[in-house]
């Protein structure tokens, strides 16, 4: 794809968004509060719960006549995108690329569905069908989150676990296969301190890799797509302040692809725990938060034709809403967001890690539902594995609301030291993403 489709194709997303927005223009006579709506995460299968939006449950409930659901909930999304690498790269290796992920998710909330009170059940099916497409940039931090490691072309069991409250649901336990990021290192993810104050939507919807796994931990962290079977105990006594614990398989660190087999109990965990704290600040109430967490891997670490035994690393991560247009009536304004990481290995592609970032939510004219982001990531590389010390990456997007429930975000990623070889110049990549909620 070259320039001109790309510039085509922008043109005529945003041209169809410009005559769908004038179509659906609201009513003067609409609070703003009515017209509330919010950013959402570019990639859903990496960081939430429950990923899609009811429509496909309303459908299921109309098609078959179902007035009571018993608490079962059906959800599903899809996120696929087109890139193009419009400057430097390794020579020879292919620009352009096109990724693919379904998710589809079922939630049973076991008080409704049996009398068992404070029980949660969730499955999630995953089917991938990317390409390399960080590889050809010569990128190691990936510009691009959705395609993760090979296989590219995957089906999976990406998610069984039940969860547990208890002690007046202050305290969680979940057991099963899960994605870690629901509950550790997760910048993306706000902390809802009330219904009734507006919090930030999503933090940012950058779709690289560091946004939702600290490069520090990158190839041992279970997550997307490397899911784990393990446990997470999670105590929150009150609602502004927590501290979780997760111990998992860890044989993702010696190169065993997790989310698509069992688990595997012998001597290699992956063991993390986290403390997290949110406020409100400032008499427009903007709010924050921030987490801190330490992990340990024990056994064998393999990358490329390295390996130790045992790493340990620390993260620190937060948000903070720094301006309302519309205090109190609606979530419109500017939020920022902060990242850092590290790790003691000899092996792991990073060794430290730091980024940051901000986004403007709903400033465009009848515009409500975009938002407009930019955001950093510097990475210190393992010299035993290039003889690049350091790669940066920058970041902006643009996200707009198309349709309901339809995204599309535009994204231009700038590589000034792509992280393979310091004879790599530097990469420019164009990414059109699409997120359907179901």
């Amino acid at each position: 794809m070259n320039y001109c489709r790309i510039f085509n194709l922008l043109f005529f997303l945003f041209y169809m968004n410009g005559l769908y927005a004038n179509a659906v223009k609201p009513s003067s006579s609409l609070s703003k509060k009515s017209q509330e709506t919010s950013s959402i995460s570019s990639n859903p299968a990496a960081i939430n719960v429950g990923t899609g939006s009811g429509i496909l449950q309303n459908y299921i409930e109309k098609r078959f006549g179902i007035k009571d659901n018993h608490g079962i909930s059906v959800q599903g999304a899809w996120m696929g995108d087109v890139n193009s690498l419009f400057a430097g790269g390794i020579p020879n290796a292919g620009s352009n690329t096109s990724n693919s992920v379904g998710l589809l998710n079922l939630t049973v909330d076991m008080e409704r569905f049996n009398g068992w009170k404070g029980g949660l059940f969730n499955a999630q099916f995953l089917q991938q069908n990317s390409q390399n497409t960080n590889g050809p940039a010569g990128v190691i931090q990936g510009y691009n989150s959705l395609p993760d490691v090979p296989p590219y072309n995957r089906s999976e069991l990406y998610a069984l676990w039940y969860r547990q409250s208890l002690l007046d649901e202050t305290f969680f336990i979940r057991l099963g296969k899960t994605i870690t990021t629901l509950d550790f290192n997760n910048v993306v993810k706000p902390i809802p301190l009330s219904k009734d104050d507006p919090n930030i939507p999503a933090v940012t919807s950058l779709i690289y890799t560091p946004i939702f796994i600290s490069p520090a931990v990158d190839g041992l962290m279970p997550g997307y797509t490397n899911t784990a079977y393990g446990l997470t105990a999670t105590y929150t006594p009150i609602k502004s302040w927590y501290a979780s614990y997760g111990i998992y398989d860890g044989n993702l660190a010696n190169g065993k692809q997790t989310g698509l087999s069992g688990p595997t109990f012998n001597g290699n965990y992956f063991q993390v725990g986290e403390m997290g704290s949110a406020w409100l600040l400032g008499k427009n109430k903007k709010p924050g938060t921030i987490g801190i967490g330490l992990w340990q891997q024990t056994g064998l670490i393999k990358q490329e034709n390295l390996i130790q035994r045992d790493s340990t690393g620390a993260y620190l991560f937060g948000s903070q809403r720094l301006w309302y247009r519309d205090p109190g009536q609606d979530t419109s304004g500017i939020s920022g967001f902060y990242q850092y990481g590290i790790n003691n290995s000899r092996v792991l592609p990073m060794r430290q890690s730091i980024g940051a970032g901000l986004t403007a939510f709903g400033l465009v004219a009848q515009r409500e539902a975009d938002s407009i982001g930019a955001g950093f990531s510097l990475a210190w590389l393992n010299q035993r594995i290039t003889n690049r010390k350091t790669e940066l990456m920058f970041q902006i997007y643009y996200q707009a609301k198309l349709f309901k429930f339809i995204y599309i975000e535009p994204v231009l990623s700038y590589i000034p030291t792509p992280g393979q070889s310091n004879q790599l110049n530097p990469v420019i990549a164009g990414t059109v993403r699409a997120i359907v909620l179901l």
